[in-house]
């Protein structure tokens, strides 16, 4: 009865955070003076100028997934299947660029390249395929460990590695690849921060403009619907051929697969090199490229004057956006891997819909709801920036936790019962102590994505309560290229700083538990 009834607690918060803002700000969009009205909506259909920015957002995440999955894949085989040195370096490089805002790269480019360079279309390709790239590197990598190695090494008695991968582990991994794509392209769909940089239009940014710009709620959410609903196709795709698959992840241990990766021999320093080479080119290169540009201690010391409090903020909205949406996706997860609920898979349907939806749909939807005299004290607080990670990035945390709970034995939690201890106190003394590899994963992917986040802060932060990113965005119309170089470097450091020495105490704390 206590697992029903918090269960159920839980997903109407959820359901409250997440559901009711965006239910809200369709419903304020199509009522007119107290009439139903679709006059926000003929403008946006009739418009070719609208039909043509949706054409530009189609062409430009087509052409991002593709090229991040073309050349992500064979990444993640090298690292992944392959015995090739300092794997584990190479792969926390790559992975850099997912943690940091995609516009700190396209400042990066810009500044190497120069503006005249480095626009339009292509330029768009060139920086969000080199921020988007680790998706289908990790996914790859996550579902080659799923592989039973058996019918690897069966192939490998008549084909060599190349026929095996050919007709073995990629039509395998499959599922994998196909999710990376589809993950790119939606994120890329919903962002607007880089176009908008590099000077190309797309919907997400005739959205963002027509409420920031113009203050125009109908227009923009007219424009937000139709993102919405590509979001939703997508999606509704996904869970029609993916999704199943994606429940059944379970990796193998490291010493199978250890078994059956592929000895490169000779040809690994040539491998190696061109790993190499490809970090230096989309990782190295524009982070070293923002350290030079900011030339030195004083434009770090104008940089905090500016904004040492946004960066406060920052750290401060993402410490408790983590922890609190950690919280929520232990729960949620633990629903959706006991199917504790009739109705978990539509939860975690939501919950992925919601983060693959646009952060100005989330943004506006937020304040539609919350932008009354009465609800001020959640509107003109940080609660609204908090809450609006709650409602984008929960699905992270709630997957990360489904997988960690597919590794704790359920006898555990059985023998907790059967010893007469209440389901909260199972929960708290005996499945979370299990599940704390994932909590910390968990909490430190949410910090990343809450201290990073740009669309959703930008459109609801209140007057003084602007984060870093947010106030990175706005200076960079009239700030000088070393401040915002260096702008960006702390930034950089914001993220990548706090989740590194979270993630290395513990590792150093059981290192010295051995004897």
């Amino acid at each position: 009865m206590q697992k029903r009834t918090i269960s159920y607690m839980v997903v109407a918060v959820f359901l409250l955070i997440g559901l009711a803002p965006v239910l809200s700000m369709l419903i304020n969009s199509i009522v007119a003076e107290g009439r139903f009205s679709l006059g926000a909506y003929s403008s946006v259909l009739t418009s070719a100028r609208q039909w043509n920015l949706m054409a530009h957002s189609a062409v430009l995440s087509l052409l991002v997934s593709t090229f991040a999955t073309c050349l992500g894949v064979p990444l993640g085989l090298l690292l992944g299947k392959t015995d090739l040195p300092f794997k584990k370096t190479l792969t926390a490089l790559f992975v850099i660029p997912l943690l940091i805002p995609p516009y700190i790269i396209a400042v990066a480019w810009v500044d190497f390249l120069g503006i005249q360079h480095l626009k339009g279309l292509w330029a768009c390709v060139l920086v969000l395929s080199s921020a988007f790239l680790p998706i289908p590197m990790l996914l790859t990598m996550i579902f080659l460990r799923t592989i039973n190695p058996r019918l690897e090494e069966a192939a490998r008695l008549v084909s060599g590695w190349a026929g095996v991968l050919k007709t073995i582990t990629l039509p395998l991994i499959l599922p994998g690849i196909l999710l990376g794509g589809i993950v790119v392209f939606l994120l890329t769909f919903g962002e607007f921060g880089v176009p908008n940089f590099l000077r190309y239009d797309v919907f997400a940014v005739e959205s963002f403009t027509q409420f920031s710009a113009f203050y125009n709620f109908k227009a923009a959410t007219a424009s937000s619907v139709p993102l919405a609903l590509v979001t939703l196709l997508v999606l509704l795709v996904e869970a029609r051929f993916l999704r199943e698959r994606t429940y059944q992840i379970r990796p193998t241990p490291d010493s199978i697969q250890s078994s059956t990766s592929i000895r490169l021999g000779k040809e690994k320093h040539f491998w190696l090199g061109m790993a190499s080479l490809l970090a230096m080119a989309l990782v190295i290169v524009p982070l070293l490229v923002l350290l030079l540009r900011s030339e030195g201690l004083n434009s770090y010391t104008q940089a905090l004057e500016r904004a040492g409090h946004s960066m406060v903020r920052s750290v401060t909205y993402a410490f408790w956006g983590a922890t609190l949406l950690t919280i929520m996706g232990f729960f949620l997860g633990y629903i959706i891997h006991t199917k504790a609920l009739a109705f978990w898979r539509s939860v975690d349907s939501f919950t992925i819909f919601l983060f693959a939806l646009p952060a100005t749909v989330i943004g506006i939807g937020l304040i539609s709801l919350w932008n009354t005299p009465w609800t001020n004290f959640v509107y003109g607080t940080a609660a609204i920036i908090i809450l609006g990670y709650l409602a984008k990035y929960t699905a992270l945390t709630s997957r990360i936790m489904v997988t960690q709970f597919a590794q704790v034995p359920a006898s555990m939690e059985e023998a907790a019962h059967i010893s007469g201890a209440g389901w909260a106190r199972t929960m708290f003394f005996i499945v979370a102590p299990l599940a704390k590899r994932g909590l910390l994963a968990g909490w430190i992917v949410a910090y990343i994505f809450s201290i990073r986040d740009t669309g959703i802060s930008m459109l609801v932060y209140p007057p003084g309560h602007e984060t870093l990113p947010v106030r990175i965005f706005t200076l960079m119309a009239n700030g000088s290229e070393q401040l915002i170089a260096a702008l960006c470097v702390l930034m950089i450091a914001a993220t990548l700083v706090p989740a590194a020495i979270l993630w290395s105490v513990p590792r150093l704390l059981a290192k010295r538990k051995v004897p």
